[in-house]
């Protein structure tokens, strides 16, 4: 006789840090509010639930209503909560002080919210990596979920992956649970008959009273959020009908994480290799070696071989998106930083605030590119950088900085310069642009050296081979996975890699970008300055007061032509917030071309920022402004977003000198036409 097959159903709700009001109430509206009232309905239905720490916070300032439901669900044993990192962060990527500090910070958030500690962890992104372990064990977590790909990559079959199994790192113990693809690709996108039964075929008798479980732990954001799937969960009824067959089964029991974990036994020990979820792993690749993974995958099913082969056809790991994109290993770095510095802080006092800022700037969307993930959108880049300015405000506060030194923060071999005076830093990167790439405002607390190069990305080939719309069979609907299709219309140029990165005061002479070989740094202590030479020109940045100041010299004689390009990262982008201002008029939004043929003074004002950047030059100059442009991907479909303003300044060599600012207003400093 077959025995009851467990279902361990778990969803992982999370919103990402600085994510768009908007965007979270729609959240609401089509997901969160009816996945936990149709829930409600059916309380012998249990199942396990992860909502991260900042969406937590947030449903529970807007929503409070919704927080009591799930309140009283726990209380009466329906929900088991599951713990991990607070803001989100991916936990193999930030110190292990900093995995503990999450960790622990998301659990005691649990029990005063919602009633109860968490046993079991939910991994971001199911980053996989054993250093995690002793963290984990360390906060009273005793079971962590992750893909049974995971398991196939270390030689298990999928035969095998009928409970959890155990490993162990430094000394402590943690037991894996390894979720069903089978499941993830099913729900909620086949029909609720088909998903009953596929669950009951794996009721089976096991030997010595073992009892299998059908594990399944995916994002709550497929019930509702995702293309077409509001009007096909709700409306047309899956969620409840997929409910009601699981409840009236012989065959399916439905059954929490942890009373499965307390009844049943480790299936054995287990060491998982450095992996994330399958497509993550082509994520992760750069461009060419994702066109010959996938080119190799196509192949693999073409000639029959991959299903039974495809662990053993592996992509990246999460990490190398740091190696893939600068900007990322740019801001993952600089957190690393500020993490050392506060935990070497001598005087603790502030720790509870400078720790919450430390947090929200590893919450891991912005720090990587895929279907899902958020360093392509200009507003998580910006709440991680606005979180880190914050702290590095408050740590000059209680341990200053000299007001320039050098190191090699990305550790990528080319050492940055840092000009700092408490209310302005720049950071140069000495390889010889003279360009900057950070230039904070701590008032706006704000960088608008956040850009982001253009490069060519592996699904780029996709854009022009196949049409738009969505590609699924049978009676359900698409997966994200699965659907081709477009946001906006996209172009041959739009799809232009850049030469050069998207920086501060890019220098061109003749059309050929200057060098500067020879960067004069100033000696400590004598201001925020620096002076960098090239052959045929002498430039001279310094910061004062809200300010930031590039003077050019050019020998007597000089001819020809020189520009500038000053790549600005604006709030508003192309929305409404955002304007020109000259000589008291509003010409343009920044998503506009804008020509001025002799200018000497402009300003970017943006309700955004709440504030304004006061672009100033000492003779006039010819001046183009446009929007620069990314493509990505998204679940909604091909997309271009506006990274920056590109503002080109272009003179010819008449003058012995010239000099180009950048001063930083605050909404209160300045008068805004109307």
């Amino acid at each position: 006789m077959s025995q009851p097959v467990s279902l361990l159903f778990g969803v992982h709700a999370h919103q990402p840090v600085g994510n768009f009001p908007e965007v979270l109430a729609d959240a609401h509206r089509r997901c969160y509010k009816p996945f936990l009232e149709v829930l409600y309905r059916y309380p012998r239905f249990r199942f396990a639930l992860h909502i991260s720490g900042w969406l937590l916070d947030y449903l529970s300032d807007h929503y409070p209503e919704d927080i009591a439901l799930l309140r009283e669900m726990v209380t009466r044993d329906q929900v088991e909560l599951f713990g991990a990192g607070d803001t989100e962060p991916v936990l193999a990527a930030i110190p292990n002080r900093d995995r503990i500090g999450q960790i622990e910070t998301f659990s005691n958030k649990l029990e005063m919210k919602l009633g109860r500690r968490p046993e079991g962890a939910w991994l971001t992104e199911r980053v996989w990596e054993s250093t995690v372990v002793p963290a984990l064990a360390d906060c009273g977590i005793r079971y962590v979920i992750v893909d049974d790909y995971h398991f196939l990559c270390a030689g298990k079959t999928t035969a095998e992956l009928t409970g959890y199994f155990t490993t162990e790192e430094d000394g402590r113990v943690l037991d894996l649970f390894p979720i069903s693809e089978a499941l993830r690709y099913r729900l909620p996108f086949s029909p609720p008959h088909e998903v009953v039964a596929h669950i009951e075929s794996q009721a089976n008798a096991i030997g010595g009273g073992r009892s299998m479980a059908a594990i399944y732990f995916d994002d709550i954001e497929k019930f509702g959020i995702w293309p077409e799937t509001y009007h096909w969960v709700y409306e047309k009824g899956w969620l409840d009908n997929f409910i009601q067959g699981v409840l009236a089964s012989p065959l399916i029991r439905t059954q929490h994480y942890r009373d499965y974990h307390a009844a049943e036994k480790t299936r054995g020990v287990v060491y998982l290799p450095t992996t994330s979820y399958i497509e993550m792993n082509e994520w992760t690749l750069p461009a060419q070696p994702a066109n010959i993974y996938a080119s190799l995958v196509r192949q693999a099913k073409t000639a029959g071989w991959y299903e039974g082969n495809r662990a053993f056809l592996r992509g990246g790991i999460w990490k190398n998106f740091f190696s893939r994109y600068p900007e990322s290993n740019w801001m993952h770095k600089r957190m690393l930083g500020l993490s050392s510095r506060l935990s070497m802080l001598r005087d603790r006092t502030h720790d509870e605030t400078m720790t919450r800022k430390l947090y929200e700037a590893q919450a891991n969307d912005a720090y990587w590119h895929g279907l899902f993930g958020g360093l392509y959108l200009p507003h998580l880049r910006r709440a991680v950088f606005r979180a880190m300015i914050e702290l590095e405000a408050m740590l000059d506060a209680c341990e200053g900085r000299a007001a320039q030194f050098v190191e090699d923060t990305d550790l990528d071999g080319i050492e940055e310069l840092y000009l700092q005076n408490g209310l302005i830093q720049a950071v140069l990167k000495l390889d010889g642009s003279g360009s900057i790439f950070e230039l904070d405002s701590y008032a706006l607390k704000h960088n608008f050296g956040d850009t982001l190069k253009r490069q060519v990305e592996h699904y780029y080939e996709r854009i022009f081979r196949s049409g738009s719309g969505s590609q699924h069979s049978g009676d359900g609907i698409a997966s994200a996975h699965e659907r081709v299709s477009f946001k906006h219309t996209i172009g041959a140029a739009d799809l232009e890699a850049d030469d050069h990165a998207r920086s501060l005061f890019v220098d061109r002479l003749n059309g050929g970008y200057v060098a500067y070989p020879h960067p004069s740094v100033p000696a400590e202590g004598r201001g925020s300055s620096v002076e960098l030479l090239s052959e045929h020109v002498g430039k001279n940045i310094e910061l004062a007061g809200n300010g930031i100041y590039v003077s050019y010299r050019f020998p007597s004689g000089a001819s020809g032509v020189f520009s500038t390009e000053i790549n600005i990262a604006m709030p508003s982008c192309d929305g409404w917030g955002g304007r020109y201002i000259h000589e008291g008029a509003i010409l343009c939004g920044f998503g506009q071309l804008l020509e001025l043929s002799a200018m000497d003074g402009l300003t970017l004002d943006d309700n955004v920022l709440g504030g304004s950047v006061k672009l100033t030059t000492s003779s006039p100059v010819a001046l183009i402004a446009k929007p620069c442009y990314s493509v990505s991907q998204s679940e909604g479909g091909f997309e271009k977003i506006m990274q920056a303003v590109t503002l080109t300044l272009e003179w010819p060599l008449r003058s012995a000198d010239m000099v180009v600012s950048l001063e930083v207003s605050t909404s209160q400093d300045i008068a805004v036409p109307v």
